[in-house]
């Protein structure tokens, strides 16, 4: 895996930024009795605020326009979930399985998603900032246009994930695992990349000089390098 160093212009911004959520105009407040996550459930235009839907089982779920705020979704299998134009703010996902979701312009803030699995799925203009995602899993995903924002990613699995165009910045990925993942154009700023797994696959990610430290760490232990100080 060759190394290159380039001249960022400041002036110019190299990664295209996700589109936001479409807002709607208004919402109607959902309620836990009349808006049950049923098998092919369609939610439009909803605000999903401070409800308890841990636990559930749903297939092919869509949510459309929809905000959740203060929810609890922990434990949750949607299995082919839709989410488009939906905002998720403080509320807790972590262990949600959703195998095969699409996720379309949506924007995920301030909340729990702890060995969450999006795997299979397609990811495109997402948007995940200040959320902890420890555990989580991406594995055979697209993700593209996606942005990871002041997240905690350590030991994440990315494994054969489809991270082209993908930002991670201000995030902690400890132990993250990139095997087999496609990272041309990935840009990673500021971000601790100390024991990811899957060094090799970067081939064409490009990281920030300060955290190239920790990466070469890595990287040596991967190729067999033996890294010691110089003798007094």
């Amino acid at each position: 895996m060759s190394v290159r160093s380039i001249r960022r212009d400041p002036g110019r911004s190299h990664a295209r930024v996700p589109a936001e959520p479409r807002r709607p105009s208004s919402l109607d407040l959902a309620t836990a009795e009349e808006h049950t996550l049923d098998h092919e459930a369609t939610f439009r235009r909803l605000g999903f605020l401070d409800l308890d839907l841990s636990g559930r089982t749903a297939e092919a779920v869509e949510f459309e326009q929809c905000r959740i705020r203060g929810t609890d979704l922990s434990g949750t299998q949607l299995d082919g979930a839709t989410l488009r134009d939906c905002l998720v703010e403080n509320s807790n996902l972590a262990n949600l399985r959703a195998d095969r979701p699409t996720l379309l312009r949506v924007r995920i803030a301030s909340s729990r998603l702890t060995g969450a699995h999006w795997v299979n799925g397609s990811l495109r203009d997402v948007t995940i900032a200040g959320c902890r995602l420890d555990l989580s899993s991406f594995r055979f995903s697209d993700l593209h246009t996606v942005a990871f924002e002041g997240c905690n990613l350590s030991r994440a699995d990315f494994q054969h994930a489809d991270l082209t165009g993908a930002r991670f910045t201000d995030c902690d990925l400890t132990g993250a695992q990139f095997s087999q993942a496609k990272l041309a154009g990935a840009r990673f700023a500021n971000c601790d990349l100390a024991g990811i797994g899957g060094v090799t696959s970067m081939a064409g990610a490009i990281v920030a000089r300060a955290d190239l430290i920790a990466l070469s760490y890595t990287l040596a232990g991967a190729l067999g390098i033996t890294v010691e100080d110089e003798a007094p």
